[in-house]
This record gives structure tokens, C-alpha cells and sequence, in this order.
């Protein structure tokens, strides 16, 4: 009987990628707001960008 190692390197979309998707999307989304209420102004244009 073989048994399915959680800490193996899998591609795709797998539930544990897309977990680590969410989070990291969470975490950006929330750095984004803090800039923005810190700098008074957007992420874009805090970044030189626009």
C-alpha cells in the first residue's frame, strides 16, 4: 500500500497551491490598503509607476 507524502512537490492546481494562493492574495490586498492609508495616495502612483 503506497501512501500520499503531504510535503511532496506537486504542480498545478492542487488544494494545498491554492490555499498559499489565497493567502499570499489576502496578505497583498491588505499591504495595498495600508499603503494606501498611510501614503494618501495609490499603490500604482506610490510606486512611481503612473
Amino acid at each position: 500500500m503506497q501512501t500520499e507524502n503531504r510535503n511532496d512537490v506537486k504542480f498545478g492546481f492542487t488544494p494545498q497551491a491554492e490555499n498559499w494562493n489565497g493567502r499570499l492574495a489576502m496578505i497583498g490586498f491588505v499591504a495595498a490598503l495600508i499603503i494606501e492609508y498611510v501614503s494618501g495616495q495609490g499603490v500604482l502612483h506610490f510606486w512611481g509607476l503612473i
